[in-house]
């Protein structure tokens, strides 16, 4: 599958678009991560922890949204876009959405 920001992708053409196509995912941080985490912001620099959590909510939701392609009959995704928000303090929401096409060699 490939999966691209851009609106084309190089050597290949567009031959049909099937909509719009999702995956998402609420993450919940962990006490004991948190713990962590506040002591590595009274010192500063990056927040492991918090990149971890990040990084597998992205692949997860990269990977429902590959299902849901998948399951269109699509061969590429364009358009990939990343979104997040807050649904309640401590968890966030990571959304990714692009349109699923079905593209050939120029």
């Amino acid at each position: 599958m490939l999966i691209v920001t851009t609106e084309t992708i190089g050597g290949k053409r567009i031959v049909k678009s099937l909509g719009l196509v999702r995956g998402n995912t609420v993450r919940a941080r962990n006490v004991g991560k948190d713990i962590t985490a506040g002591f590595r912001a009274l010192v500063g620099g990056e927040i492991a922890e918090y990149v971890k959590l990040m990084a597998e909510a992205r692949e997860q939701s990269v990977d429902r949204m590959i299902d849901a392609a998948e399951e269109l009959g699509a061969n590429a995704i364009v358009g990939t876009r990343f979104t997040t928000s807050m649904v309640m303090s401590g968890a966030a929401e990571l959304l990714t959405t692009g349109t699923a096409v079905i593209v050939e060699d120029e």
